[in-house]
């Protein structure tokens, strides 16, 4: 074997060994430690949700989201707003005020727990309510496994979460909140 295409074999197999597992071809949306505001396009909300944990590296995840329009008939969303906050460390359970649908996740890192706060960003259609409501089973399955939440059919949206945090294991697990929405205006203010 050439000499020359030999140095460079050995240096693209060095490249790959050195390459984390965890930033595998994902457009995440955070570093380790740090926060983060991500917002879906107006017009969009969050379909899916990833993320992978470290322990050596602050115990904390990596995250990525994706956004899909809302269907037509649902209109344009005529508000949107930062929702509740959760202080880290605490459980969690938030659903978007307002018959709201989530388009939007900020979170900040603190160290001094190993746990992040968390804010959904939601936006308000019209008068339409939310129906037919289930929660996900957890996500991750068990703590320090990588997550993932890809919503199982067109027509259902994410509203909100509840989520539990362990302080030994210092992760946190998830179930996400999707229901459907109206195809009419309806007089409820919240559900």
């Amino acid at each position: 074997m050439n000499r020359a295409l030999m140095l460079v074999a050995l240096s693209l197999l060095a490249t790959v060994a050195a390459q984390s597992p965890d930033h595998y071809d994902m457009d995440w949306v955070n570093s380790y430690r740090q926060g983060f505001n991500f917002q879906c396009p107006h017009g969009e909300v969050l379909v899916a949700i990833r993320s992978y944990f470290s322990e050596a590296e602050g115990s904390d995840r990596l995250w990525s989201f994706e956004c899909q329009p809302t269907p037509e008939g649902l209109g344009e969303p005529s508000d949107c707003w930062w929702d509740d906050i959760n202080r880290a460390g605490m459980e969690w359970t938030s659903t978007c005020t307002r018959n709201g649908l989530v388009a939007g996740v900020q979170s900040k890192y603190f160290e001094s727990v190993l746990d992040r706060e968390w804010q959904f960003y939601c936006c308000y259609y019209k008068r339409r309510c939310p129906y037919s409501c289930m929660k996900t089973s957890d996500i991750p399955e068990y703590y320090r496994e990588e997550g993932e939440l890809v919503v199982p059919s067109y027509g259902y949206f994410i509203r909100g979460a509840q989520t539990t945090f362990s302080g030994v294991l210092r992760d946190r697990q998830w179930k996400y909140i999707l229901c459907r929405m109206t195809d009419f205006d309806c007089e409820f203010r919240n559900l």
